[in-house]
């Protein structure tokens, strides 16, 4: 889900921001200056160039056309066809207090997503639709730090709001706790669980996984379960980064009048995106950053808005589609210079 992954790159942020002061041994002390430290040594690590959260974010994403099987309430339907598949997103993430031991802040965004079909009719011509389809959210975030059994946690809540063009839809809540179990200068690990409470998540518990190790080679592997897989290397004096790895991603909007009646529903597809992304610093606060490879959506489903992505009324399968994405972020409160 979308606000599950966005929840996870936060997450991700925060645990991997020890990075900014690993120490030899290979957990993080609990005492009093570190912990009135925490909180600073976390905004100075998003104001990296590198920050996996980033203040402001813009991306274009475009896929090839691609085939799809559908079914409607377990009724196989012909093949269809998707000839424009577009989406551009926009994220602002915010700090708006920092204090000793936690962070308050709030993320606003949108995304459009564009399409050209051809709806596939049983003995008839296929049905051309175009739509443009808006998905807004914005949430308020809790981070508190603290300690449990030695080891150094990182607890994280949020309330979160979404919508479209035409209505406010939900309010959903979600929960993070994360303990880190390892940080040096090379290796950085946590574990911890993510509870969501929303009636329309196929499950409300999520195990959380982060390990990131610098092999003396110059590779990096950076790994954040359920979100992502990568294979990192630093270029150009650090002013580079290459990636090759497997990403989740989300496209979710919520479609009114389907059936001539005021239900509402809601689509929902998880992608895995998989391939190269290589990501640029311009000066001190801009990143360009470009994603290519092949696109592998398992389902994409609408359900009524009072149900769940397990209960659907309408099930697709695309097939595997090459995608290109393109995107700018700018940080204004970068402070670091060119090398981490």
């Amino acid at each position: 889900m979308y606000r599950i992954k966005r929840t996870l790159v936060t997450l991700s942020m925060l645990t991997l921001a020890i990075s900014g002061f690993s120490q030899t041994q290979d957990t993080i002390p609990k005492g009093k200056r570190d912990s009135l430290n925490f909180p600073k040594r976390v905004a100075t690590f998003a104001a990296d160039k590198f920050a996996i959260t980033r203040p402001l974010n813009i991306e274009f994403t475009q896929s090839a056309p691609f085939n799809f099987k559908s079914e409607k309430d377990g009724n196989r339907l012909p093949e269809s066809r998707i000839n424009r598949f577009q989406q551009v997103k926009v994220s602002a993430n915010i700090n708006l207090i920092k204090r000793k031991t936690w962070l308050f802040g709030t993320t606003l965004g949108y995304r459009l997503t564009s399409t050209d079909a051809e709806i596939g009719q049983t003995g008839a011509s296929n049905i051309a639709s175009s739509n443009d389809f808006h998905y807004l959210f914005s949430s308020l975030n809790l981070t508190y730090f603290s300690s449990l059994f030695g080891k150094r946690m990182v607890y994280s809540s949020s309330v979160i709001v979404d919508g479209s063009d035409k209505h406010f839809e939900r309010v959903k809540g979600i929960f993070t706790g994360t303990m880190v179990l390892k940080a040096n200068q090379r290796t950085k690990m946590t574990a911890g669980l993510l509870i969501s409470i929303d009636p329309s998540a196929p499950t409300p518990f999520v195990p959380t996984f982060s390990y990131e190790h610098k092999f003396k080679n110059g590779l990096i592997a950076d790994i954040v379960l359920p979100r992502s897989v990568y294979l990192r290397k630093f270029v150009f004096n650090h002013n580079g980064r290459i990636s090759f790895g497997s990403e989740l991603d989300r496209t979710a909007f919520y479609l009114y009048r389907l059936d001539g009646t005021n239900q509402k529903y809601e689509y929902g597809q998880m992608d895995i995106n998989s391939g190269l992304t290589y990501e640029h610093a311009i000066g001190r606060h801009f990143m360009l950053t470009a994603k290519s490879g092949m696109k592998y959506t398992p389902s994409g489903r609408i359900f009524k808005k009072e149900d769940s992505f397990t209960d659907p009324v309408y099930k697709v399968t695309p097939d595997p589609t090459f995608y290109f994405n393109i995107g700018i972020s700018f940080n204004p409160f970068s402070i670091l210079g060119k090398k981490n």
